[in-house]
């Protein structure tokens, strides 16, 4: 069973008593559009590929982004404790891309902010109907739609996820959008020095 989120509200991992927190999996999936003929010619309706990513900020002051661009894959078992899987550059495959947060290493962590953005193609949020679900053993599946359509605005933060009491993250839906990482991270007061990459 799965909690659809609704736009503001937060919500707790359980966990069991006693026990570490275990991974979390923050997976992406969207569409592509539909392809648009003309008296059987196409209009060549343009891919989406969106990419999935994180800001992170650890207890001991340390900040980063894990994202496929500029190949910031992290690390699942070392600092940060988060790994990107891959970079799925179509939306064709059926597990999308995922995010991975060590939970058993939660006492490390402030806050981590979700986010994607659309390396290729128009920025059609509606096209695209991208779906984030959170998985946490011992906990219900989280939903977050990004159903707010009306951004021509390339970046989304989805959700924030933030420490609580070194036993749980709390998960924010936020469905907030930008025209870049410098304006996402000036938006939630991350503070770091962003550059142009590439993949």
């Amino acid at each position: 069973m799965a909690v659809e989120l609704r736009k503001g509200q937060k919500v707790n991992l359980q966990k069991d008593s006693g026990k570490a927190l275990g991974e979390i999996l923050i997976n992406l999936n969207w569409s592509q559009p539909m392809e648009k003929k003309f008296l059987g010619f196409s209009l060549g309706q343009k891919s989406i590929d969106l990419d999935l990513g994180c800001l992170y900020e650890l207890k001991n002051g340390r900040k980063g982004c894990i994202q496929a661009l500029g190949n910031a894959f992290g690390n699942l078992n070392a600092v940060p404790y988060i790994a990107l899987d891959g970079d799925d550059r179509s939306g064709a495959c059926t597990n999308g891309e995922n995010l991975r947060v060590n939970g058993n290493y939660i006492s490390e962590f402030k806050k981590i902010l979700v986010y994607t953005f659309i390396y290729e193609g128009v920025a059609n949020w509606k096209n695209a109907d991208g779906i984030v679900t959170i998985k946490c053993p011992n906990s219900q599946d989280l939903i977050v739609r990004m159903d707010d359509y009306g951004s021509s605005k390339k970046m989304c933060a989805i959700a924030l996820l933030e420490n609580q009491n070194n036993e749980t993250f709390s998960v924010e839906k936020l469905v907030k959008f930008f025209d870049g990482h410098s304006q996402m991270d000036r938006a939630f007061g991350w503070g770091m020095k962003w550059v142009a990459g590439r993949k």
